[in-house]
């Protein structure tokens, strides 16, 4: 039993070193995947209308395909040549570190008509964070992002989907959107193409935000995703549904307001 405990905790720690030397924060445990509260975020949504976004109305056949954790010269450009073959426009939520290293990512992404979102600087927690140190890691994302494509982004995804109400009030004066999702493809476990599939396809809705990922840490596979999303695209269509970009399917504009 020793031996097999011994075995978890030396994976553990690999996968939190590979994360860290891509600039990341690790991914969540399976505990913490499940840690936001769905009455939670359905209850902010309200109390922060037009500033925490979870879906769009239901009376549209819209839906929005998200992918985070980008750029990723392993997963990204794949995703992109996907999306331009099938004619669809998506929307990326970029880490701060990885558009320093990969900026011509970035503006592939920009330039192929995608929208561009904030996904922090650096992947933390940002509910176990204080307000200050949030702030940082929105700006400085923001400042690799206008660095690369010269845009800063209105949209803004919390790593993990973690945020805390004085977050919000904050992002609200600073006239971003924080938008997390209500379908999740769970793609970052590694899953088979059917599996993502099936995640999506069971749970989407009229006016659905779907997540999905397009980076990944050192030895994480997305094959899953790259495979199952010309499938969903299909499926989407044969049901009817519209796959837009976020500021489409919300009616926002992808750039941030001047801030007084």
């Amino acid at each position: 039993m020793k031996r097999v405990r011994l075995g978890i905790a030396v994976t553990a720690l690999a996968s939190v070193v590979a994360f860290l030397a891509l600039g990341l924060a690790p991914s969540p445990t399976n505990a913490d995947a499940a840690k936001p509260s769905g009455s939670r975020w359905t209850e902010w949504e309200r109390k922060y209308e037009g500033v925490f976004v979870l879906s769009a109305s239901r009376e549209s056949r819209k839906i929005a395909l998200t992918f985070d954790d980008v750029p990723d010269p392993r997963y990204t450009p794949r995703v992109l040549d996907i999306l331009k073959r099938k004619g669809v426009r998506a929307s990326f939520f970029v880490v701060g570190t990885r558009a320093r290293k990969h900026p011509d990512l970035v503006k592939r992404i920009h330039r192929e008509g995608h929208d561009i979102g904030n996904h922090s600087y650096s992947h933390p927690d940002f509910s176990k964070m204080t307000l200050a140190r949030v702030q940082d890691q929105i700006l400085r994302a923001e400042a690799a992002i206008t660095s690369a494509v010269g845009l800063r982004p209105r949209l803004v995804r919390p790593p993990y989907g973690e945020i805390v109400p004085r977050q919000l009030e904050w992002a609200k004066r600073r006239g971003y959107t924080v938008v997390n999702w209500d379908v999740d493809s769970s793609d970052w476990r590694q899953l088979s193409a059917e599996q993502v599939f099936r995640n999506v396809t069971r749970a989407i809705k009229p006016g659905s935000v779907v997540l999905m990922h397009a980076g990944g840490g050192v030895g994480q596979s997305l094959s899953g995703t790259v495979e199952a999303l010309p499938k969903i695209i299909d499926w989407l269509r044969e049901h009817d549904y519209e796959p837009v970009a976020l500021t489409e399917l919300l009616n926002l504009p992808e750039k941030k307001g001047q801030v007084k």
